[in-house]
């Protein structure tokens, strides 16, 4: 039986790790198999997934072969039951779209032809440059029937519960990713009658004809004003054709969920991907979130899965991991877990340039930190390269391939097409030793935090589907996008971590908050904000609550509207704004408690007069305020509405006035080091700790001001991971703590990877450590702390034996 459940994945009632890797079969040799099966094993995963073409299996309409007929490869059958015999799990991922650098992203070309009304037109009219189609055509809904007919046949007996080894089935992939990409809405005539009908109930008629100045009922009329919206209304369509598609999206998945079940498929986690990360940068990823969110939390047996291509993790972007992990969180139900099912892998060069080289700790640093915060799956996109095979029928389009990629494809794949080990394998192999090692306690613990979170609006991101000749649209888009991401996580978020918070993300647009449960909201703002939500924040604060507002105070609703709810009840009024420019250098300074700090420069703020609020931050040479300490009923609210740079001391000081302490805590003077920590019921807990940087750092941690590892000096190694345990229990072995990762796990031993000159182990244990010339044992107190004579540099091995 397969469980989602208090945010795990319970297999047969236990939790577990699922550590995936992504083997296209249809790419590879029959015979080859085996041999890419064997390195997926011996990478430490336990588990296989894969897309499975549509356009490969049924290249002519009608003409399906899942069984290998007319090319081995594609014995979807004989891959998932090979991957049985070899102990692994399977997630399968049928579409109807997979992407994967597939023609059609994975659809076939008939389809196009037969069901022509199925590709929709975008904006004025205009060809969608995608390959996307109107996923609720009633056309393109028949033929995924019948192709889900034919593929859940071969899924559906292979089910865990049916004694297969099956344990998650995809829904789709990416779905809206392609609209969202090229801002291509799929404005079809029937989506748009679809979307007239959605308009008609949420609205009453009088509101709907403000709203829309022309006949929604006259066919032409509603092509020719939603298609070509006027500047009138522009930002009322971006408004509910983003709402619309959510809901339409859903819908979907619902159907494709029922075509599944309708086929034999039930008592298995449905996945939902999602999309955004762009340019190794995570900002635009909540797109997907937003897109999706209604999706994946409209029934039970969901789960969400993120696909993430950011590359190396850094100072400059590690940040936006752990947001988008939190963001999912905070969308999640309660149950769903956090998972990942394109969790980037390989060396980067995909385009087989030899232009980009991914340090080998990207893999380790991103796994860490899923793990760290809760990811139950990760699958690794993409584990093994292949090759992309011709087209049964030649389409003439340069290459007559299956995908664009060329003969090969996945060359930045820790296995090449050719079976070759890069040297990406090896580190992946080692972190998910290290995972595997203590999976059992990792499958249910949870992130600790400190007493504040991260304000996520998922309407801020609902800017996919913005008619880009509008000047009012493009203004309302501008703004949410300086406000919601790039400038926020670069200074909050990133100044957090790196002050050492530990913290998740509320949906406050559409879940409850109150002081009690979250007496510190931080929250990215622009100047738009829906008013409902700034009555919120009002109510909050008077309740008590405590907000860090970072950006711009909103003065207007999510359709341009003035509406200056929580500016009132801030106290504060309108004073204009300035931008620097290559003639102006727009610099801020602090005062009051926030001073004396030097001046910085920046490039925007947006300027108050204060009724009641202590002014803390001001322009340099003209003296107005973009900085304020306000007392709003029993909470207070310290507002930087200006785009102040990442200054950890800066935002730590405000944190602080605002009563939240960091728990996790470091005297290293260079900063790059992200920690946090994970608990179990039991308060059974790991540290996990990344150096971000290409030096060595030493250092002393301290938790709620006490020093851990018994006041011990660390020293971490350039670019390293670290996942140390404390209060770890292992049969009748406590270990107290560790400066040395447990990687193995035996009955009469524990193996450690040792990370300093000189390790440390401290065990409570009614066993004896047997002795050893590895190690010297102390006894103190109830513990025996153990004294490892190898340093980590020579030999980072060190294994702990019990008489």
């Amino acid at each position: 039986m397969i469980e989602i459940k208090d945010r795990q994945i319970l297999i047969d009632g236990k939790a577990c790790i699922i550590l995936a890797g992504e083997i296209h079969y249809f790419r590879l040799r029959r015979e080859e198999w085996q041999d890419r099966i064997d390195k997926l094993k011996d990478a430490g995963c336990n588990a296989v997934a894969s897309y499975v073409p549509w356009l490969c299996h049924e290249p002519s309409s009608g003409q399906v072969d899942l069984e290998g007929k007319t090319r081995s490869e594609l014995d979807l059958g004989g891959f998932i039951d090979l991957c049985k015999q070899n102990g692994l799990y399977f997630i399968v991922r049928p579409g109807p779209f997979i992407m994967a650098e597939m023609k059609n992203e994975g659809l076939p070309h008939w389809i196009y032809s037969k069901h022509p009304e199925i590709v929709a037109a975008g904006w004025d009219g205009r060809p969608i440059p995608t390959r996307t189609v109107d996923y609720l055509a009633p056309a393109f809904l028949r033929e995924a029937h019948q192709w889900y007919s034919h593929v859940m046949r071969v899924i559906a007996p292979r089910l865990h519960d049916n004694g297969g080894n099956i344990i998650a089935v995809q829904l789709d992939n990416e779905v809206g990713m392609l609209s969202w990409v090229s801002n291509s809405p799929d404005l079809s005539d029937y989506l748009l009658a679809d979307f007239a009908g959605w308009l008609q109930r949420h609205y009453d008629s009088q509101t709907l004809q403000t709203r829309y100045p022309f006949g929604l009922d006259d066919a032409q009329a509603r092509v020719a004003g939603l298609r070509s919206p006027g500047e009138e209304y522009a930002a009322e369509l971006l408004h509910d054709l983003g709402y619309y598609m959510r809901e339409r999206f859903a819908r979907y998945i619902a159907i494709l969920r029922n075509y599944a079940e309708e086929f034999g498929v039930t008592h298995v986690p449905f996945i939902i991907n999602i999309h955004g990360t762009d340019a190794g940068r995570g900002h635009t990823y909540p797109i997907g979130i937003s897109q999706l969110y209604e999706a994946y939390t409209q029934d039970a047996g969901y789960i969400s899965g993120s696909d993430h291509y950011l590359g190396d993790l850094q100072i400059g972007n590690f940040q936006d991991l752990y947001l988008m992990n939190a963001f999912m969180a905070a969308s999640n139900r309660p149950e769903q877990p956090l998972a990942s099912v394109e969790f980037e892998c390989g060396s980067g060069d995909y385009m087989d340039s030899n232009s980009v080289r991914h340090d080998p700790a990207a893999v380790s640093f991103k796994a860490r930190m899923c793990i760290a915060q809760g990811n139950r799956l990760l699958n690794y996109y993409l584990f093994s390269g292949g090759t992309n095979s011709l087209l049964s029928e030649a389409v003439n389009d340069g290459n007559n391939r299956i995908a664009f990629t060329g003969e090969r494809h996945g060359f930045a794949a820790p296995v090449n097409p050719e079976g070759q080990l890069s040297y990406s394998y090896w580190p992946l192999a080692n972190v998910n030793k290290a995972i595997s090692a203590v999976a059992d306690k990792l499958a249910s613990m949870h992130e600790e935090h400190d007493a504040l979170a991260f304000a996520f609006i998922p309407d801020y991101y609902m800017t996919e589907y913005h008619y880009p000749a509008s000047a009012r649209v493009n203004e309302i888009v501008k703004d949410l996008e300086a406000g919601r991401g790039k400038q926020a996580w670069e200074a909050l978020g990133r100044s957090m971590l790196l002050a050492g918070y530990r913290f998740g993300a509320l949906d406050i647009q559409n879940r409850q908050f109150d002081p009690q449960t979250t007496p510190l909201l931080v929250l990215p703002s622009a100047k738009y904000m829906d008013g409902m939500l700034q009555r919120k924040l009002v109510q909050y604060l008077q309740a008590g609550g405590k907000v860090l507002l970072y950006g711009e105070v909103p003065l207007f609703d999510m359709e341009g509207g003035r509406e200056t709810v929580l500016a009132d009840a801030l106290g504060l009024k309108p004073a204009g704004s300035r931008r620097a420019s290559q003639d102006y250098y727009l610099s801020l300074c602090a005062e009051g408690w926030l001073a004396p700090r030097p001046e910085v420069s920046t490039q925007y703020a947006q300027f108050f007069e204060s009724a009641s609020g202590k002014v803390i931050l001001r322009a340099a040479t003209t003296g107005e305020a973009c900085g304020f300490d306000i007392q709003v009923g029993q909470g207070r609210a310290v507002v930087i509405s200006a785009a102040y740079p990442s200054h950890i001391a800066v935002f730590q000081t405000i944190l602080e006035k605002l009563g939240a302490q960091a728990g996790l805590t470091h005297n290293c003077k260079h900063n790059g080091i992200f920690m946090t920590s994970s608990t179990s019921e039991a308060g059974e807990r790991f540290l996990h700790i990344l150096n971000l940087d290409g030096f060595d750092k030493e250092l002393h941690i301290f938790e709620h001001g006490s020093p851990l590892f018994d006041g011990r000096l660390l020293q971490l190694q350039r670019r390293e991971g670290l996942m140390l345990p404390l209060n770890l229990a292992i049969g009748d072995v406590r270990i107290a703590y560790s400066t040395a990762e447990i990687v193995g796990i035996n009955d009469e031993d524990i193996e450690f990877r040792l990370t300093q000159s000189q390790d440390v182990i401290a065990i409570a244990s009614p066993r004896t450590v047997a002795p050893s010339q590895d190690y010297d044992v102390e006894r103190r107190d109830d513990l025996q702390v153990v004294i490892s004579r190898k340093p980590a540099v020579l030999d980072d091995r060190l294994t702990l034996r019990f008489g």
